[in-house]
């Protein structure tokens, strides 16, 4: 069984940086398509980062690119998620997620939120101006 738990939301004024946490518990013997999603309220639940771990191939939305990084510490099973140069368009509940796959095709297609399998509860970022 695949369990997520992600830490290190936090209250910040824009331009300040987080680092996310998703400590991955389950079955190494697979690989994943990791990902970062954020629920802004009166927006859909958007993907903003993946990570295929097979290969350590990422993918990012537009609305992050440059400023945020998604990666993997392959020793101990957990994904990171940075985030630099905060806006308060950043703001919103933070989620990650898992979907087992044995292709990277999985993380550069923009799936929906309902195609992956194993969800953590979520982490707050508020972003102030």
């Amino acid at each position: 069984q695949v369990q997520l738990v992600e830490s290190g939301g936090d209250s910040v004024q824009a331009g300040g940086s987080l680092r996310l946490s998703c400590a991955f518990s389950g079955s190494t013997d697979f690989t994943y398509c990791m990902a970062w999603f954020r629920q802004t309220p009166g927006k859909e639940r958007e993907r903003v980062a993946a990570q295929y771990t097979g290969t350590g191939s990422t993918y990012y939305a537009d609305s992050v690119k440059g400023r945020f990084t998604i990666y993997r510490e392959y020793a101990n099973a957990t994904e990171y998620l940075q985030m630099n140069r905060l806006k308060p368009e950043d703001t919103g509940t933070y989620y990650c997620a898992a979907l087992e796959t044995g292709s990277s095709l999985t993380c550069r297609r923009s799936l929906p939120a309902t195609d992956f399998d194993y969800w953590g509860h979520g982490t707050q970022v508020t972003v102030s101006s």
